[in-house]
């Protein structure tokens, strides 16, 4: 008995051809970022502990609980910051990896955001740590978005053309009346 293929009725998207080099090297960089966001958010972890001191030396006139407040506001902040970040590089490595222009023009717009908070940071007194790895993940940003933009990248990134005569559920007119 004759069984005809299921069909979700939804549009075939033509095969997507490989990502060039630049896109891959771009994808490359994005899971670098992610690993690094990672690091430093268990680094920023590991040393959170001083950071009760660092508030009662800024703020003298807060009490203890407000102190503990702030000091949990903090590493929940740190937390919830820290994994956003790791999410948003591995999802726009997956997406730009598979050609999606929304996810090239997404990662511009977050490197603009990064490079606005990149400004911040450099305004106030840091650790050598503390600069190390938000300048090392805004270069990381900087390379993906290059390798985004190339020509062979652009290429990548268009959608393809609609050819009815590959889509074979596009039937060509029976008679031109």
């Amino acid at each position: 008995m004759y069984q005809p293929y299921p069909s979700t009725d939804q549009p075939v998207e033509p095969d997507k051809p490989p990502a060039p080099q630049s896109v891959l090297n771009a994808v490359k960089l994005m899971y670098a970022g992610a690993a690094v966001s990672a690091v430093s958010l268990i680094i920023s972890l590991v040393s959170i502990g001083g950071t009760k001191d660092a508030i009662r030396k800024a703020r003298p006139s807060l009490t203890a609980a407000q102190v503990n407040q702030l000091n949990t506001f903090i590493i929940a902040l740190a937390v919830v910051s820290g994994v956003v970040g790791v999410a948003l590089w591995l999802w726009m490595a997956r997406k730009n990896g598979q050609g999606k222009n929304w996810a090239r023009i997404l990662s511009t717009v977050l490197f603009g955001l990064a490079t606005l908070d990149m400004f911040g940071v450099l305004s106030q007194p840091k650790t050598v740590l503390g600069l190390v790895f938000p300048v090392l993940t805004w270069l990381i940003g900087l390379g993906a978005i290059v390798f985004l933009w190339r020509r062979e990248s652009t290429e990548f990134f268009k959608p393809p053309r609609y050819d009815p005569s590959v889509d074979a559920r596009v039937k060509p007119p029976s008679d031109l009346r």
